[in-house]
C-alpha cells in the first residue's frame, strides 16, 4: 500500500509541535549557512516549482535552498509547460511527481494546488494561493521567534486587506496561540469560516491606531494584491487610513517589529520612516525564507 505524501497546503497541514519544531530547525539551519557549515542532507532530490504568478523571494529562496541541501531546483512557468496549453491539472500532477521528489506552486486559486495535491505521488507545497501563503508565515514567524523569542502568549496587529496573509496570520495564531487583532476597513474582511474556526484568538476592528495599543507586533502588506491592479484606486480609497505610520507604532509595546512580506509601497500601506526604521526587520524577514523553506523541504522529504 503506497503512503500518501504529506503536503503544504496551508500552515494547519502542521500540528502546534511540528511547527515548533520547523522554526526550531530553521534556525539551526541559518545558523549553520552563516558559519558555512555543509548541510547537504537532500542530496539528488529534485523540486519542480510551478510559477503561474511572478515571484522573486519565493523563486531564489526555493531555488537556493535546494541547491544548499545538495539538491536541485527547476523553474516551469505556464509558457513554458503543458499546463499553459490547457493539460488537466490533474494529469499534470500524476506526470510530474513520477519524476521530481517535491513540487512547488505559486498559483492563484486555492482550489488549483488542492486539485494537483490530491494526483501527486510526492508532497506538495503552496508556494502562495489568493487564499493563503504559508511559507512567508514560516519566515515571519522564524524572523519573530529569533528577535523577540516566542510568539505564544503575544498579541500581533495585522493592518489592512483580509487577504492571503492575514488568512495564514489567523491560521498562525490557533497553532501557537497568540491573539490577532486584524484591522481592516469594511468589506475587506478575511474569509468568514478561516476566521470562525480561530474562535476568540481573532478580532476585527475598524480602527487601526487604536488597535495598536500595546501589541508586540505590526505586519501589513500591500492594498492591491497581484490580480487586483484594476482594483488599485478603489483601494486606495478603501484603505486611505490604513497605513502604518510612526503614530501607529508609537502606540504599540516599546521593543514591538515591524514586517511586511514585501514588495511595498513606500507612502502607501506603510510610512518609509517604520519600513526603513530601526524597528523593521523586514530584511531578516525576507532571509528567513531561505532557511524556513530549507526547514520545510527537510520535513517533507527526509524520512
Amino acid at each position: 500500500m503506497t503512503t500518501r505524501p504529506r503536503h503544504f497546503l496551508s500552515l494547519l497541514d502542521l500540528d502546534p509541535d511540528g511547527l515548533q519544531a520547523l522554526l526550531n530547525r530553521a534556525g539551526e539551519l541559518k545558523a549553520m549557512q552563516k558559519a558555512g557549515e555543509p548541510h547537504a542532507s537532500l542530496p539528488g532530490r529534485t523540486l519542480a516549482m510551478i510559477f503561474e504568478k511572478s515571484s522573486t523571494r519565493t523563486r531564489v529562496s526555493f531555488e537556493a535552498g535546494m541547491t544548499q541541501l545538495g539538491g536541485h531546483a527547476l523553474f516551469l512557468s505556464p509558457r513554458d509547460t503543458q499546463l499553459g496549453r490547457g493539460e488537466p491539472i490533474e494529469d499534470s500532477a500524476r506526470v510530474l511527481s513520477r519524476m521530481v521528489d517535491a513540487v512547488m506552486i505559486r498559483t492563484f486559486g486555492h482550489e488549483r494546488i488542492e486539485r494537483f495535491a490530491a494526483h501527486s505521488r510526492v508532497p506538495v507545497i503552496n508556494g502562495l494561493t489568493d487564499r493563503c501563503h504559508p511559507c512567508q508565515l514560516l519566515a515571519d514567524l522564524q524572523t519573530y521567534q529569533e528577535h523577540r523569542g516566542p510568539i505564544r502568549g503575544r498579541c500581533v496587529l495585522w493592518v489592512g486587506d483580509g487577504n492571503n496573509m492575514c488568512h495564514s496570520y489567523i491560521n498562525a495564531a490557533r497553532l501557537l496561540d497568540f491573539e490577532l487583532r486584524i484591522a481592516c476597513p469594511e468589506g475587506h474582511d478575511p474569509d468568514p469560516d478561516i476566521l470562525a474556526a480561530a474562535g476568540d484568538r481573532v478580532r476585527i476592528l475598524r480602527d487601526p491606531v487604536e488597535a495598536a495599543e500595546g501589541v508586540d507586533l505590526v505586519v501589513t502588506d500591500v492594498w492591491a494584491s497581484m490580480g487586483q491592479e484594476q482594483e488599485q484606486a478603489r483601494r486606495e480609497r478603501d484603505f486611505a487610513g490604513y497605513q502604518v505610520t510612526a503614530e501607529l507604532m508609537s502606540r504599540t509595546a516599546p521593543d514591538a517589529p515591524f514586517m511586511h512580506c514585501l514588495p511595498a509601497h513606500r507612502g502607501e500601506e506603510v510610512a518609509a520612516e517604520v519600513i526603513d526604521g530601526p524597528r523593521s526587520l523586514v530584511w531578516d524577514e525576507a532571509e528567513n525564507r531561505l532557511h524556513a523553506q530549507k526547514a520545510l523541504l527537510e520535513h517533507l522529504l527526509r524520512d
